[in-house]
């Protein structure tokens, strides 16, 4: 297995100014992962987060080079901490151990709406989204398929977890932000405006109207999720002749 250790992220630095350090790249990590869950990446700013380590800008540069290499190796350090969660997954069955290590990766980013798009932008610094890329590759390599289709196994799985994690994990809509209604109100809105298209124009939406007013977004992906394993399965237990996809 690939990896699994949860030591910071990011390669040594040297420092960029005379200015000397007063934080640690830990600490700088950690106060830009709270302004972004706090505020997006709209609020981070290298000003903003040496205001809140209480030191200058040049303590933060001191670690990063800019504001692009900090989101990619705040992302990375979040990412870090799934290594914890699937520290005893190990099992016979390489399916059983892809689901949990992707649901673990699926709860990590959707309840940070920023996370998404930061996952795996560079693995030269991301070194823990890199082993994760790894893990989860590993797990497929152990269905017997070919290169190929180790590869695109491999991207179909992650590319599910992050893509639906992303889109799952947006900022919901302003009136819900605002508390002027109820997730549960925005969403009996819009279920009574499908319920009144034409059935005949829009059968499909007629047709899950009801699951959609109850669904659950983590029932959703889960469900989504055992749909591309099950089809993974059969292909390894038919053999690597075919091609996948």
């Amino acid at each position: 297995m690939a990896e699994q250790g949860t030591e910071s992220t990011g390669r040594a630095r040297q420092p960029r100014t005379r200015t000397r350090a007063s934080h640690s790249l830990d600490s700088v990590l950690a106060g830009a992962v709270e302004i972004l869950d706090e505020s997006g990446v709209q609020g981070l700013t290298i000003r903003a987060l040496a205001a809140r380590l209480g030191g200058g800008v040049a303590s933060v540069y001191w670690y990063v080079s800019g504001r692009d290499e900090l989101l990619d190796l705040a992302a990375d350090s979040v990412l870090g901490g799934i290594f914890e969660q699937i520290a005893d997954v190990g099992s016979d069955d390489a399916i059983d151990d892809l689901r949990t290590i992707a649901i673990a990766m699926f709860d990590t980013i959707v309840d940070r709406p920023w996370l998404g798009a930061y996952v795996l932008r560079d693995t030269e610094l991301q070194i823990h989204s890199l082993q994760l890329y790894e893990r989860i590759g590993e797990e497929v390599m152990r269905l017997g398929l070919t290169p190929r289709q180790v590869f695109h196994a491999t991207s179909a799985v992650v590319g599910f977890v992050i893509g639906t994690a992303a889109d799952l994990g947006q900022e919901p809509p302003a009136v819900v932000v605002s508390g002027e209604v109820t997730r549960e109100q925005y969403l009996a809105k819009i279920t009574g405006e499908w319920r009144a298209l034409d059935a005949t124009a829009y059968p499909f939406i007629h047709h899950i109207v009801d699951e959609f007013e109850r669904h659950s977004d983590r029932e959703q992906f889960a469900a989504g999720l055992d749909l591309l394993l099950a089809g993974l399965r059969l292909k390894a237990e038919a053999g690597s002749a075919e091609p996948l996809g």
